[in-house]
């Protein structure tokens, strides 16, 4: 990337200056205004991008710290260093647009060629997007925290072929305008595939841990999981119709969950069992009392831990130095995601939701892909503005960069933002002129 003067007093390495660079960043603040699985506005805590990220960034850099203390060697020759670790965890879901995963496969749709990922689009943010120095492009961060960010180590164009379907991958880390950077971050010209960096496998570790646990806190808090009537009870001649009915979705599901795929119905349930069995010790249904509270954050703590000491690192027999993941811990991790997708992922209500959300996005992709084409574009902010005219002056009369600028534009808005130039463009809310809605 470019040269950067570094201030004179500023004792930083350039680690730290990665992890402080991306926390003051407006694409960082935007994630306090995008939600985690459901809409906030609920009158329940739930955890939202922010939270999580600063949770995933914490676990990450612990994670490569006990490397360092258990690996010592092995890690010092990968290089991994703890500070750019949770850079890349701080910057890992940046691109992650509202309303999450609905949002990213309706603008998939529209956008067509080179398509919209959640991942391609965060590292587009950090080497393109987000700025601090007219002297170059994006946040200018080094090589290890461009390569933690990387969880798909691929441009669109060389996705890889899925075993497990025979097609290639859904998903991606970099489109084909970010090349320039990917190669820098992968010394790979092609586009890769290539093999995931270690620091790219900390901070997926960390994501996946983080959330899996803390979405089931959030949602046995909020009486949508049913943790107590889940638990094995042990008493002979009691039904547990609900836990049947869990494990039945699972294992129904297997063939679409990797880790999961070769499990037989009673080690699923045995793996499953164990889970609550050892971990989760509150009886009833939650009613925040100071012991159920005590206890399920117990519960919490104690599965953070136990999956955050499931890693380690290993040499392979030809020689190289790979992170090595407890297997039986992926799985409990898989069943652990289930419980979110049965009770609250496909529950009727977040459908009716994901419904509207559809609709939103899609009309303000119409909406501003037609101001494109105007001129003046009063409705695009100043900035789109300038980098339309770029694009126009590359690209004459082609789509493809309207089409990303317009999907930039949208994936950078938080969900009230949303939500709010949607029903000003409706006439549903007049509001004021006054009003900077994409300022």
């Amino acid at each position: 990337m470019a040269q950067e003067d570094v201030p004179r007093g500023d004792d930083r390495n350039d680690f730290q200056r990665d992890r402080d660079i991306i926390l003051y960043t407006s694409a960082f603040k935007r994630l306090s205004g995008i939600t985690q699985v459901v809409s906030p506005h609920t009158g329940h805590v739930f955890h939202n991008r922010l939270t999580h990220t600063l949770q995933v960034a914490q676990v990450g850099r612990s994670l490569a710290e006990k490397l360092h203390i258990h690996y010592a060697d092995l890690a010092g020759q990968l290089g991994i260093d703890p500070q750019a670790v949770e850079a890349g965890c701080l910057a890992h879901d940046l691109g992650h647009p509202p309303f999450g995963h609905v949002a990213e496969q309706t603008l998939n749709k529209l956008v067509g060629e080179d398509g919209f990922e959640g991942n391609a689009q965060s590292f587009r943010i950090v080497s393109e997007l987000a700025f601090r120095s007219l002297d170059f492009s994006g946040l200018n961060l080094t090589k290890a925290t461009l390569r933690a960010i990387l969880k798909y180590p691929w441009v669109y164009e060389t996705r890889p072929i899925d075993k497990s379907t025979g097609e290639k991958s859904k998903k991606w880390g970099a489109y084909g305008s970010e090349l320039t950077p990917f190669s820098f971050a992968t010394d790979n010209s092609d586009g890769g595939p290539v093999a995931r960096a270690a620091e790219a496998e900390l901070m997926d570790w960390a994501d996946d841990l983080t959330y899996s646990v803390h979405d089931v806190e959030d949602f046995y808090r909020a009486g949508l999981i049913p943790l107590n009537q889940l638990r094995p009870q042990g008493k002979p001649g009691l039904p547990e119709v609900e836990r049947e009915r869990f494990i039945t979705y699972v294992y129904s599901r297997r063939s679409r969950i990797s880790e999961l795929a070769y499990v037989e119905k009673p080690e699923l349930i045995s793996i499953f069992d164990n889970l609550l069995f050892s971990y989760f010790t509150i009886d009833g249904a939650y009613e925040g009392t100071r012991d159920q509270r005590a206890r399920l954050r117990s519960f919490t703590g104690q599965l953070v831990n136990r999956y955050i000491n499931g890693l380690g690192l290993l040499r392979r027999d030809d020689g190289s130095i790979g992170v090595e993941i407890n297997p039986g811990y992926k799985r409990e991790i898989a069943i652990l995601k289930q419980l979110t997708w049965l009770y609250v992922i496909e529950a009727p209500s977040l459908s009716l939701q994901q419904h509207s959300q559809r609709q939103i996005i899609g009309y303000l992709y119409r909406v501003f892909m037609q101001e494109t084409r105007q001129s003046p574009s009063r409705l695009l902010p100043p900035y789109y503005r300038e980098r339309l005219q770029d694009v126009l002056a590359k690209e004459g009369g082609k789509d493809l960069g309207r089409k990303r600028i317009v999907a930039d534009l949208i994936a950078g808005m938080t969900e009230d933002q949303a939500v709010a130039v949607y029903q000003r463009l409706n006439g549903i809310v007049v509001g004021s002129g006054l009003d900077n809605l994409l300022g």
